[in-house]
């Protein structure tokens, strides 16, 4: 923790962080499952309004939460020395950076918006210098540089016209979404939990899904809703994969490893879901794609030889 002062009772309380390995394979799916949901997402607003889309992958997440805990008898009330990160992950990580990249995500298009919502480590780099002390080793320090570098060369602001709105939204929309998630991480590392991650994320999502839920009864028309097979399918896989089980494990890594190395690490989700839209939905990968992918890449190795050295 950044500071040295005595455990308050409540610090005594909280469970241990899983162990770093299974910190490590937790954040590799998470980059995977979040890299593929990228050009699935694409898919679902072009069947349903965004503000919807966001309140139903919510509620089924939430609904698998609450089944997942209940099975496993760990369902319970939240301690009120934990309602700060409820709040703050309910409201901030799994409700306005969901709304923000879904409405985003319209004007963008898929893999160049995964590469905007995950220019988090350009935020979270001062803060967590600032509030959690945390150390940059040179290896880490390479990394961030090598790894932004390739962010810098993948946007490309030379690549779109600034003199049209909805790009300017789009774009403007997804880099609000990246501040907010590394205020987010940031404080999910500071706060002295008493529940565990499992725990606490059915509450988080019930939260995040009443939000959502209301704002898009209130400004959406539901009968524009376009049923299929193939939305069902692409809502399934939001719900209880990207949604509950993603957001769980995020919660848990944020947790277990430092905000540096996992702002750093998610910079993995862009190169997926880069690779993924160019598979899926035949966006253009060009040789400026394949450069910032490679020092991406690169960034996450040197990110990753100094977490092995810690």
């Amino acid at each position: 923790m950044p500071d040295a002062s005595p455990p308050t009772p409540a610090a005594q309380k909280t469970p241990s962080p899983v162990a770093r390995p299974m910190a490590v394979t937790l954040l590799v799916l998470v980059i995977l499952l979040w890299g593929v949901n990228w050009p699935v997402m694409k898919q679902v607003v072009g069947h349903m309004p965004p503000i919807s889309f966001v309140a139903s992958r919510l509620l089924l997440g939430t609904l698998s939460l609450l089944i997942f805990t209940a099975a496993r008898r760990q369902l319970r009330l939240p301690a009120r020395a934990d309602l700060p990160v409820i709040l703050s992950v309910g409201v901030l990580q799994m409700g306005l950076f969901m709304l923000l990249v879904t409405i985003a995500v319209q004007y963008v298009p898929a893999g160049r918006a995964g590469i905007l919502a995950y220019t988090t480590p350009l935020w979270v780099v001062p803060l967590a210098l600032v509030f959690l002390k945390e150390k940059v080793g040179w290896a880490k320090a390479g990394g961030l540089l090598v790894g932004l570098s390739g962010v810098a060369v993948l946007f490309n602001p030379a690549a779109f016209d600034w003199t049209q709105r909805p790009v300017l939204l789009g774009n403007g929309l997804l880099m609000l979404a990246a501040l907010i998630w590394a205020f987010n991480i940031v404080h999910v590392r500071r706060h002295r939990w008493v529940g565990t991650p499992l725990q606490l994320a059915p509450w988080q999502m019930m939260l995040a899904a009443s939000i959502a839920t209301i704002a898009a009864l209130v400004t959406e028309d539901q009968s524009h809703i376009d049923w299929s097979g193939q939305l069902v399918v692409l809502l399934i896989y939001n719900g209880p994969i990207a949604t509950a089980f993603c957001f769980w494990a995020m919660v848990t890594v944020n947790r277990a490893l430092p905000a540096i190395t996992t702002s750093l690490s998610v910079l993995g989700v862009p190169v997926v879901g880069l690779l993924s839209s160019a598979i899926w939905l035949h966006e253009p990968l060009t040789v400026t794609n394949l450069v910032g992918l490679g020092l991406i890449g690169g960034g996450l190795v040197l990110v990753a030889l100094s977490e092995r050295r810690a």
